[in-house]
């Protein structure tokens, strides 16, 4: 017996040694190399680890890196880089004529640049720790170099923002008052390069939006991540000591930098940037904590980093076949590339932005018309708008990126406080009404809040065409936690009263609005009159949007499917009250058929989205395996507004729609044109689509249309290739609901490998094809 069993479990390492060795091979293959020198930061490559994101691009033999962490924020809700580091070596073995070679390593997180001249060569590996805010830049060369280390910032004065410029803060955007940049704090300490950026407490966006929208009686009770919230860090080398400062332009920016020195030629030169933020009521406090983190080392730190990378390669993955001239293939490597991005803000204070995330770069390079900072980005970046996060963070739970996405929980939980004192201010009820686009405290933009409101007008609606009434987009979160916790077993109990809370807002306020309009809170059928609403940004002044219904409908349902430890006994049957009184999803005819409505009525259209396809994506009460296709299809297929505004750019989401109604050519052309090569150097930086560049709408609708087209699930049930050409092989692993992962290979046609984590949930599992 022994002897036997010692067989099976050599065949089973064995098994599993060439399933890794073939992943890896796989993994490798989408590593992206470049054999010339960027000729500007438009053609930066992307790296980094835990929340820190770096622009890498060697021009004209000197490597450049700009340098962004997660929570940046300064007084006007602006997202700052942390500065730009560039390094030079002499002699220069990156000079003209030199062989150069710069290569993404995925499997381990770095880049490494080459550069040969002559007998001399040098090896340049750029990475960032996962557990620390710490970047390095390791030098390894034939011949002894000096290194010349430059950390350079264009924040040295107080400047007024151009009108143009005024969309980096978005909150103050065409507004009345001048939109001021103040400068950082840079120089030298011993032989490092200090720097930072502290909010001046008198200057903050949060106190001009809490005044703006009438809430200073309620200013003690709201949240405020502005107030002395300080980040900056230090640069330094080993055997490096300060060697004066310049002054330079770098394209339309004029900089300052404070530059280290080698003291001596060496073989091995280490350059490191340790990044701090700290909300404290003092500098002191924050530069304390600062040199606390700095006298901590950390020998295997390299290690560990690469062992994390490894990890999260080896949780999930979708390689399709092996010929690289393929769309299909394109698509499956971008995939690659886009999650490696993702992965680079796993653990960051606030949520991957839509908007470029962590790897923007100078504005000119967007579009010609902007000759601004590399600090701007359109949309601002402590300004969230709900539904374009939302398709950074779905994509995360099929490929089993549980740890990453509590940032964009947390996010919501942390703004909870402001949003149920808002409510209660406003329209003394409770609930917490969280508004479409909102700055990082929880508060509405102030541009979005409106700056020529008329008297009289509601003071908790903004005041603005696209986005009065459109609450409910937090839903979707609500929901993507609750598929949290039934893929992962995630305990989710700090997130049931961001839950309970939102499903309150929309029970109590409509109730509310009934009532100012007459004696009856709700309709002749005992149902909530969903009036004023919205179904997305696109149909305004909405009667019982579809969106709204669906929402709440599937949150609720998904709240009592929880364990029973959860909800008291009370609580259950509040949420089975509220169910009786959600009205029932709107449907028009058109052409001769059935379909979804996006609301029941509306008054207007604004904008270009397809609301009355959300109770397929992301509500899912219609799909494969479920009632109702055939009218949800219908939707897809004969809707006239639908069939109008079909499109693969930025946000859209027709590749999901089709996927969900297992139209799998549909579903492939609208997959294969957003996870093509994007317009710049770095195939997935896409954009600017409708936001700005890199596009991470683009990169997340792309994500979820791919695994959607391979695999969807419903309660228990998992269908495999419900939406999947099965001309294209491909091998994968994804995650499904109850701690599973489903994991194959298709060839040919046929599915010559399959493995269910447990084993016994194999047999819920469908294997579908479609052709």
């Amino acid at each position: 017996m022994y002897s036997l069993l010692r067989y099976i479990t050599s065949g089973l390492l064995l098994i599993l040694f060439f399933h890794c060795a073939r992943a890896q091979s796989d993994l490798d293959a989408c590593n992206i190399t470049w054999s010339r020198q960027s000729r500007h930061a438009g053609e930066s490559m992307p790296c980094g680890g835990g929340d820190i994101g770096l622009n890498v691009w060697m021009e004209n033999g000197e490597l450049l890196c700009y340098i962004s962490r997660s929570g940046a924020f300064d007084e006007n809700n602006i997202q700052l880089k942390q500065g730009r580091l560039r390094i030079k070596l002499s002699p220069n073995p990156f000079t003209p004529g030199a062989q150069f070679r710069q290569t993404l390593h995925l499997q381990q997180g770095y880049i490494e640049i080459t550069g040969r001249k002559g007998a001399q060569e040098t090896n340049i590996r750029v990475w960032v720790e996962v557990q620390r805010p710490l970047v390095h830049i390791d030098v390894n060369s034939r011949q002894p170099v000096k290194a010349t280390a430059r950390y350079e910032n264009w924040r040295r004065k107080d400047r007024v923002l151009r009108a143009g410029e005024q969309f980096a803060s978005s909150g103050y955007r065409g507004g009345p008052v001048p939109v001021i940049v103040y400068h950082d704090s840079v120089g030298f300490d011993d032989n490092k390069v200090l720097f930072y950026h502290r909010n001046r407490h008198d200057k903050l966006l949060f106190d001009f939006t809490v005044q703006q929208q009438g809430l200073n009686p309620v200013k003690d009770q709201l949240w405020n991540p502005q107030q002395g919230l300080t980040f900056g860090g230090i640069l330094w080398g080993n055997d490096m000591t300060p060697a004066g400062m310049r002054k330079g332009k770098y394209v339309n920016t004029a900089y300052t930098a404070w530059e280290l020195q080698s003291v001596r030629p060496s073989r091995q030169q280490h350059v490191r940037v340790l990044l701090h933020t700290d909300q404290t009521p003092a500098y002191g406090e924050w530069y304390k904590g600062l040199q606390q983190a700095a006298a901590i080392t950390d020998s295997s730190a390299l290690r560990q980093t690469q062992d994390w990378w490894q990890a999260y390669w080896d949780r999930s993955y979708i390689f399709i076949g092996r010929d690289k001239s393929t769309a299909e293939w394109q698509a499956g490597r971008n995939y690659q590339l886009f999650r490696y991005m993702l992965g680079c803000n796993a653990y960051g204070s606030y949520p991957t932005k839509f908007n470029g995330g962590l790897f923007t770069y100078d504005p000119v390079f967007v579009r010609d018309s902007y000759p601004f900072t590399p600090d701007h980005r359109n949309w601002g970046g402590g300004t969230f708008t709900a539904q374009n996060q939302r398709l950074v963070y779905w994509p995360m739970l099929k490929s089993g990126d549980f740890d990453m996405m509590r940032p964009q929980f947390d996010f919501y939980l942390h703004a909870l406080q402001n949003a149920t004192a808002r409510t209660r201010f406003y329209w003394q009820h409770d609930g917490a009404c969280f508004t479409e686009q909102m700055e990082n405290f929880g508060l509405p933009a102030a541009s979005e809040y409106g700056w020529n409101r008329p008297a009289g007008f509601d003071a908790g609606v903004e005041y603005n065409n696209w986005l009065e009434y459109e609450w409910d987009t937090v839903l979707e979160f609500c929901l993507m936690i609750l598929d949290w916790e039934r893929f992962s077993g995630q305990d989710v109990s700090a997130y049931m009263p961001l839950i309970e809370s939102c499903l309150t807002f929309f029970d109590e306020h409509y109730q509310y609005l009934a009532k100012q309009r007459g004696e009856a809170p709700l309709d002749s059928n005992g149902r909530l009159v969903l009036y004023p609403g919205s179904a997305g940004e696109t149909y305004k002044l909405a009667y019982n949007s579809a969106t709204t219904i669906a929402g709440l409908y599937t949150v609720a349902n998904r709240l009592l499917a929880l364990p029973a430890s959860y909800l008291t006994p009370e609580k259950r049957m509040r949420l089975q009250g509220l169910l009786q009184r959600i009205p029932p999803l709107p449907f028009r005819r058109m052409h001769g058929y059935m379909m979804l409505s996006p609301a029941q009525s509306w008054q207007r259209i604004n904008n270009q989205e397809t609301p009355q396809l959300y109770p397929v994506f992301p509500y899912g009460i219609y799909g494969i395996g479920k009632p109702g296709l055939d009218t949800a299809r219908n939707t897809w297929l004969h809707d006239t507004d639908a069939i109008a505004r079909r499109s693969a750019v930025g946000w859209k989401q027709d590749n999901i729609f089709c996927a969900r109604l297992g139209f799998a050519k549909e579903a492939a052309y609208y997959t294969l044109e957003k996870l093509k090569n994007g317009p710049n150097r770095f195939p997935a930086f896409w954009g600017p689509g409708f936001d700005w560049t890199p596009d991470l709408n683009q990169g997340g609708s792309g994500m979820i249309g791919l695994q959607e087209m391979l695999m969807q699930t419903d309660g228990k049930k998992i269908y495999l290739f419900p939406a999947w050409p099965m001309a294209w092989d491909v091998r994968f692993k994804l995650h499904a609901p109850y701690g599973t992962t489903v994991s194959g290979r298709l060839k040919g046609g046929k599915l010559v490998e399959f493995e269910v984590e447990p084993v016994e949930r194999k047999g819920d599992v469908v294997v579908m094809g479609r052709g």
